[in-house]
């Protein structure tokens, strides 16, 4: 037992060793690459600066309703949606990892969990710019538990397309097909967060359950919406008739249910995310078991073809016959060569 209990001490330490040293790799090759974060956090900067210009001051009369909405929309799905633009960097990432993993210096989870301590910096600095920059310029609400839960959305929103991108990008062979794919599945996300079609409208076989209970998109909207709208009062289209309360906007316009707070949206949210990294976890191990599989499948499959081939092998056949013939030929002894002519006069 003390044999054992060593040995487990001694892969804990090599187990946080190897944690250690490659999120501080990762953190390196992060910062260096200008495409990996600093040139979202750039483009994050101009966009947020952008909505805070177009939404600036919203306010609360009847035309900020829709004004509040589309806002709310356009941050939890078009600019969480631009964190795609990291991709190619994940996918170089993807190819050192599959090496040294046939090479057995470290496993699976602490490759997950150094990528994504690795990045954690870099996903703070976006939300917080991105996050101050438009809840103050719109100026959503006034109490700072609002601006904090807004913060964390964000934060959540963009950390689960990171985590639909890691799973793509261990499933198609290129960053271009990755980019495609990506962007198709997180589009279906959109679709489906209430924002474009209300979340009672949508065809309840597939779109509703469980398209849109998988995706970040309508926790994400939900959230956004009970926390810029609850306790809020709103002008009305005729003055004179009563305030418009912000609850029976979300209900009545929304059409969104009020039998759990905004809180467990955000729970839901990050939920989603573990699910999401575990099933890049059991992807990435599928594919060391399954993929020597298909390896060996297919290298005998173009072996079966070249031996099926009947032309490759008598022109293989005839053409060493023909080099061995040549190569080898026959000889003659002086006297079974006397009455020849010589080709010296």
């Amino acid at each position: 037992s003390g044999v054992e209990l060593d040995t487990i001490k001694i892969k804990h330490a090599v187990w946080w060793k190897q944690l250690v040293t490659l999120t501080e790799r990762s953190f390196k090759n992060m910062n260096r690459d200008i495409g990996y974060y600093w040139s979202r956090i750039i483009i994050y900067t101009l966009v947020a600066l952008s909505v805070g210009t177009l939404f600036y001051n919203v306010g609360n009369g009847y035309s900020s309703i829709l004004a509040r909405g589309a806002c709310g929309g356009f941050v939890t799905g078009f600019m969480t949606f631009m964190s795609i633009g990291g991709f190619p960097s994940f996918i170089e990432e993807m190819k050192v990892f599959y090496r040294e993993r046939r090479n057995g210096y470290y496993g699976v989870s602490v490759f997950i969990l150094s990528n994504f301590l690795s990045s954690f910096p870099f996903l703070v600095a976006v939300t917080l710019i991105t996050g101050t920059i438009t809840f103050y310029m719109v100026k959503f609400r006034s109490e700072f538990s609002h601006y904090i839960f807004f913060c964390l959305n964000i934060f959540g929103s963009i950390a689960m397309v990171e985590s639909v991108m890691m799973i793509v990008a261990s499933m198609v062979p290129n960053f271009l097909m990755g980019m495609v794919t990506g962007a198709g599945v997180l589009g279906i996300m959109m679709m489906t967060a209430g924002f474009f079609r209300l979340l009672p409208d949508l065809p309840k076989p597939f779109w509703r359950y469980p398209v849109s209970y998988i995706g970040y998109g309508a926790w994400s909207l939900q959230g956004a919406y009970k926390n810029d709208m609850l306790g809020m009062v709103f002008d009305p289209l005729i003055p004179g008739d009563p305030k418009i309360k912000g609850e029976d906007v979300i209900v009545h316009m929304f059409k969104l249910s009020l039998d759990h707070s905004k809180w467990w949206d955000l729970c839901a949210l990050y939920s989603l995310i573990v699910c999401y990294r575990l099933l890049f976890f059991f992807v990435l191990k599928s594919r060391e078991r399954i993929g020597p599989y298909f390896q060996s499948l297919y290298t005998k499959r173009v072996m079966h073809r070249f031996k099926q081939r009947p032309s490759f092998k008598r022109k293989g056949s005839s053409a060493s016959s023909n080099s061995s013939s040549k190569r080898y030929q026959s000889l003659h002894s002086l006297s079974s060569q006397e009455g020849l002519n010589s080709p010296i006069p």
